[in-house]
C-alpha cells in the first residue's frame, strides 16, 4: 500500500489530450506524468538526469511523473526536448495538457477545510467511470440526504465549528451532482446492513434518509447491496474503502483507504486484486439487489 498518491500507468498518445480535458486537473496530472515517464523510460534516462535538466531533483521529477505536483511549462518543454520529442504537434499537445493539469478544481475554494489528501481523492471520484463501494459506517456519502450528512459530519468531527460543518456540507453536496452528469459513473455499493440502522441523528432525519437511499436505488446508475447483520462479520473485519475506475485504458484502478488522519491510495496490481476479491466475496454474502427495496422498507416500517 502507498500512504501517497496514486501510481498511474503510462498515458496515452498526445493526440487524446483535447479528448480528456474534462477530467479534471487531478487525473489529467496522472496522464501527464505518466507519458512523461514513459518517454524517459524509453530513452534510458535516469530521475537524476531528468531533473538535472529542469533545474531540480530526481525526486522532483518522481513527483511529477506520479500526478503528485503541478507542471510548469518550461520545465514540460525541456524534459520533452530531454527525450527527444521534436513533433511539435506532440509537443503542443503536452504542453497543453500541463496547462489545463495546472487548472483548479471546484474544491480549491474549500482548502482551509480539505486536506490535501481528500483533494487527491475529490479530482479521482470526479473523473471516475465506476465507484465500487464498501461502506460500513454510514449510508454512503454519495446518497446521503443534506440533513444526514450534516449530523455525520458534525459526529464525525465534534471540534469544528457550525460553519465549518456547513462547508464540509456543501463539499459533499457539490460531490454528488457526478450522479446527475449525462456521463454519470455508475456507483455500486455494498452497505452492512448495520451502517444503515446506525442513526447519527434523530428517526426523522434517519426515516429520509432511507426513503431517499429508496428513491437513488431506482436509478440507472446507482445498485445498492445490502449485506445483513446475520453475515456482516466478513464486512466488519474488511472495513470501508472504495475501487475507482476510469474509462481512460491508461489509468489504472485505485483503491481509497480513508483514515482518521490521512488516507492510503492503493494501485499496486498484486494489492488491488486482494481488494478486487474481496469485494467479490462481499457481493456474493449480500443479499441481491432486487432485495434492497425490500429491506430499506422494513427498517423504515421500524422507525414507524
Amino acid at each position: 500500500m502507498t500512504a501517497t498518491q496514486p501510481n498511474p500507468r503510462p498515458s496515452s498518445e498526445g493526440g487524446r489530450v483535447h479528448d480528456l480535458r474534462q477530467s479534471g486537473p487531478t487525473v489529467l496530472r496522472m496522464l501527464l506524468g505518466g507519458r512523461l515517464r514513459r518517454l524517459r523510460e524509453a530513452r534510458g534516462i535516469s530521475r537524476e538526469q531528468a531533473g538535472y535538466a529542469i533545474r531540480a531533483s530526481g525526486s522532483k521529477i518522481s513527483r511529477m511523473e506520479l500526478g503528485r505536483v503541478g507542471f510548469k511549462e518550461r520545465d514540460v518543454a525541456d524534459l520533452l526536448t530531454l527525450y527527444g520529442v521534436g513533433d511539435e504537434d506532440e509537443r503542443d499537445a503536452m504542453l497543453a495538457l500541463a496547462r489545463e493539469a495546472n487548472r483548479p478544481g471546484w474544491w480549491q475554494g474549500f482548502t482551509d477545510i480539505l486536506p490535501s489528501w481528500f483533494e487527491v481523492y475529490l479530482g479521482l471520484e470526479e473523473a471516475a467511470a465506476t465507484l465500487r463501494i464498501h461502506e460500513t459506517r454510514f449510508v454512503p456519502e454519495l446518497l446521503q440526504t443534506e440533513e444526514y450528512a450534516r449530523a455525520a459530519q458534525t459526529l464525525s468531527r465534534p471540534e469544528a465549528s457550525a460553519e465549518e460543518i456547513e462547508r464540509r456540507v456543501s463539499v459533499q453536496m457539490r460531490r454528488q451532482q457526478i450522479l446527475d452528469r449525462p456521463d454519470a459513473p455508475q456507483l455500486w455499493a455494498v452497505v452492512d446492513e448495520a451502517a444503515l440502522r446506525r442513526r447519527p441523528a434523530g428517526p426523522d432525519v434517519q426515516r429520509a434518509q432511507l426513503a431517499a437511499l429508496t428513491e437513488a436505488i431506482g436509478r440507472r446508475n446507482v445498485t445498492v447491496q445490502i449485506i445483513p447483520v446475520r453475515r456482516g462479520a466478513l464486512a466488519a473485519v474488511t472495513g470501508s474503502f472504495t475501487l475507482l475506475r476510469f474509462a481512460e485504458p491508461t489509468l489504472p484502478d485505485v483503491v481509497y483507504v480513508e483514515q482518521l488522519t490521512g488516507a492510503l491510495y492503493v494501485d499496486k496490481p498484486a494489492e488491488l486484486a486482494i481488494y478486487k476479491q474481496r469485494l467479490d466475496r462481499l457481493c456474493v454474502q449480500a443479499l441481491p439487489p432486487e432485495a434492497t427495496a425490500d429491506v430499506l422498507r422494513g427498517l423504515l416500517a421500524e422507525l414507524g
